[in-house]
């Protein structure tokens, strides 16, 4: 008999407001932001503090909860400014925040009725440590990219009282749980303070300073991305993970574009819900696996939550692939049957291009059939962005949908 799968919380970035909007639209059921201090995405968009008063009313007016990263590696002069942010935070409603540094938990604890949220910063790799966190006030704890899922099954039943939330997809570091001095040491630019460089990501060569010849780490005579990870895609071993008892998937991605968001928020809700129905196949595994290759991406892994001996690391370049661009979001349903659009990258008529959706539709393509300005001028190429343009949709959409386009 097939078990009875709980729905689980689909939980995604969000870098800015527009990014927020468009995971609630294609069904994230919490997100998580910064405002403009003591999160680690200093280069993020990110919101400021009257944005964060209307991120959480977004967020609750959809059933949805907002989480406020405060997952920055405090120095003494961030506690001047932390309690007054920790008041403005619960003024706000926030639902809860994420916490890396011991001395930011205890000072959350103490000075606010915020609940706590442990980062995967905080490197929680046991039982007993989640255990330790769960006593002194977090009500979840996300666990540490390097454990096993045979692992987390064990730490869920020795903490069945404590919410364990684990990454799904996105990118992923080289560095253990995120931990990095690599960009600060090159760049001056401290990666637990949201400011890294991902020098990970540059074209390596590596010798021992004693030595006169370079290790044989190359894989042509070009060099190596060593240090370069591939991205993590989970998507195939959702129900597996539910099972273990995770109640909360993370996707990764505040700097990631709202086209990346919307594509992986829609597939992994699909697969959650069908997780929930005891719907999820095989089938519908690829297929959603094909929509996540439309978005940016390395080469994909699961990281180290199977213990085969798999290649976590992307030696061919630090790029990321795109077959798919985005071309546009509805921002109108007609009567007449169009829908009115903002444009994000060219089109002409006669493209052929795929809507983005969360009904059945999603997916599906139609030819651009004739295309207008607002003020009725027929247009044939459609390239000024963020112009307003009308077009025909066989489809039945919805604002905030998106149009995409199969790269040349």
């Amino acid at each position: 008999m097939a078990k009875n799968h709980p729905k689980t919380e689909l939980l995604a970035p969000a870098g800015n407001m527009e990014k927020l909007q468009t995971a609630l639209h294609f069904g994230a059921d919490a997100v998580y932001f910064s405002g403009k201090k003591f999160g680690l995405r200093a280069f993020a968009g990110n919101f400021t503090d009257e944005e964060i008063f209307a991120a959480a009313r977004l967020c609750h007016a959809s059933n949805a909860k907002a989480y406020v990263t405060l997952n920055v590696f405090a120095s003494e002069a961030d506690f001047d400014e932390l309690e007054s942010y920790l008041k403005l935070l619960e003024e706000a409603g926030v639902d809860a925040v994420i916490v890396s540094d011991a001395g930011v938990f205890d000072f959350v604890k103490e000075r606010s009725n915020l609940c706590l949220h442990l980062s995967t910063q905080a490197n929680t790799t046991n039982k007993y440590a989640v255990r330790h966190w769960a006593n002194l006030g977090a009500q979840r704890v996300v666990l540490a990219r390097e454990i096993p899922l045979k692992e987390i099954s064990g730490i869920s039943k020795f903490c069945p009282d404590v919410q364990l939330e684990a990454f799904v997809h996105g990118a992923m570091c080289v560095s253990y749980s995120g931990r990095c001095l690599l960009s600060n040491y090159l760049c001056n630019r401290n990666a637990n303070r949201g400011e890294c460089v991902q020098a990970c990501r540059w074209e390596w060569q590596v010798r021992e300073v004693s030595r006169d010849d370079w290790l044989p780490v190359y894989e042509d005579e070009r060099g190596t991305y060593i240090f370069n990870s591939k991205d993590m895609n989970m998507l195939s071993f959702l129900p597996q993970m539910t099972e273990a008892g995770v109640s909360s998937f993370k996707i990764e991605g505040r700097m990631k574009s709202s086209f990346y968001v919307a594509t992986v928020v829609a597939a992994y809700r699909r697969a959650l819900d069908a997780v929930a129905a005891n719907e999820f196949t095989p089938e519908l595994a690829q297929s959603l696996q094909c929509e996540l290759n439309k978005a940016s991406h390395r080469d994909y892994t699961t990281g180290f939550y199977f213990d085969e001996d798999c290649s976590r690391q992307y030696y061919e370049s630090s790029k990321a692939v795109e077959t798919y661009k985005f071309v546009a979001v509805v921002k109108s349903v007609n009567a007449d049957g169009t829908v009115t659009v903002e444009l994000r990258n060219k089109f002409a008529v006669g493209d052929v291009l795929e809507v983005l959706t969360a009904t059945p539709d999603c997916g599906k393509s139609f030819e651009v059939q004739f295309a207008r300005d607002e003020e009725g001028n027929s247009l044939e190429v459609c390239n000024r962005v963020k112009q307003s343009i009308v077009v025909n949709c066989p489809y039945v959409l919805s604002v905030g949908d998106i149009l995409r386009r199969r790269n040349d």
